[in-house]
């Protein structure tokens, strides 16, 4: 007889709390190339949302399991993984992992950083890998530039306001509230502005323009980030939590010479693992260092995953939430 586990379904489309079930389904089996994990702790993030709405980019048939990203243990190894060790700490993204048990492609599997405990190390990838590779690999930023990160006290908006200062940008963040403005400034934001307030007006009085930015939101905030940037400046795409996907004006960006890059992380793990790895190395030290520490807002038990992606949905978090499914 099978070993089973539960596991969280989205059963039709819809806000997460009304499409969320928890079931009994049995233990997976991993296939060549896959790793199977005892999950410990699955962060909550945007897709999530998307995923149970049937708005993300990847629509899997109805039921599926949610989640992207994990820290977990390595419980069995499939046919021709090597480099990865039974009961080993990792950390891995694959949609699927809001289960006690997943399987994950190999590729997608990597060393959880030791400074990190479970819920830190599970808010790990998605966040602080698309912080990485949308400040470094497609913006290219460079000591000394000005950083303006829009949600900056979201979970991927802290990540880029600590890469950033890291780098030795000048950050300026954009949030909601004043709550989330403290939130910022501990993740490295120089200064903060409310997205209510005229902080395009702001930004261009106190800085004349800014050199990159960074938007998972769109809509006004991407119009409003076209109009502050510099000469050869880069607007990084990461999303559309805002709801309103903007349109990009060909004639603006020749007057004007900036850049609209486009980034989805996932096509890198797909694509170039490689790099994937070479970014994780570098996240690992460092958090080894403290400049990396992702900043969790809650940590919730298993059975209250759905409430805690439909408070995500709402936008009134700071940080990450994270679901704890075992120890």
């Amino acid at each position: 007889m099978a070993e089973t586990m539960r596991a969280w379904h989205v059963t039709a489309h819809g806000e997460p709390e009304r499409v969320m079930a928890l079931g009994e389904v049995d233990v997976p089996e991993p296939a060549p190339g896959e790793v199977l994990l005892r999950v410990r702790t699955v962060a909550v993030n945007f897709p999530d949302v998307l995923l149970a709405r049937g708005e993300y980019q990847e629509r899997p048939e109805l039921p599926f399991i949610p989640g992207v990203e994990l820290c977990g243990d390595v419980a069995a190894l499939g046919e021709g993984v090597t480099g990865l060790a039974v009961g080993q700490r990792v950390v891995g993204s694959k949609i699927g992992v809001l289960a006690e048990y997943a399987t994950v492609p190999a590729v997608a599997v990597r060393p959880a950083p030791e400074p990190l405990d479970d819920p830190a190390a599970a808010a790990l990838t998605v966040a602080y890998q698309t912080a990485w590779f949308g400040l470094h690999r497609r913006a290219a930023i460079r000591p000394g530039e000005t950083l303006l990160v829009h949600a900056a006290a979201g979970g991927v908006g802290t990540a880029a306001c600590q890469l950033g200062a890291a780098a030795g940008a000048t950050v300026i963040g954009v949030v909601g509230g004043p709550a989330k403005a403290e939130v910022a400034k501990a993740a490295g934001a120089h200064e903060v502005h409310l997205r209510g307030d005229d902080w395009a007006g702001a930004v261009k009085r106190a800085h004349r323009s800014v050199d990159v930015v960074f938007d998972p939101v769109g809509g006004a905030a991407f119009e409003g980030s076209v109009r502050c940037l510099a000469f050869e400046g880069r607007v990084i795409v990461v999303g559309f939590a805002g709801g309103v996907v903007p349109t990009v004006r060909a004639d603006h960006a020749l007057v004007k010479n900036y850049s609209v890059l486009g980034l989805h992380w996932g096509l890198y793990q797909l694509r170039r693992p490689d790099l994937v790895d070479e970014a994780h190395a570098e996240l690992t030290r460092l958090a080894a260092e403290g400049v990396v520490r992702p900043v969790i807002d809650d940590v919730v038990p298993f059975e209250d995953a759905p409430a805690a992606v439909q408070r995500l949905a709402g936008g009134t978090t700071t940080g990450r939430l994270v679901v704890r499914v075992a120890t």
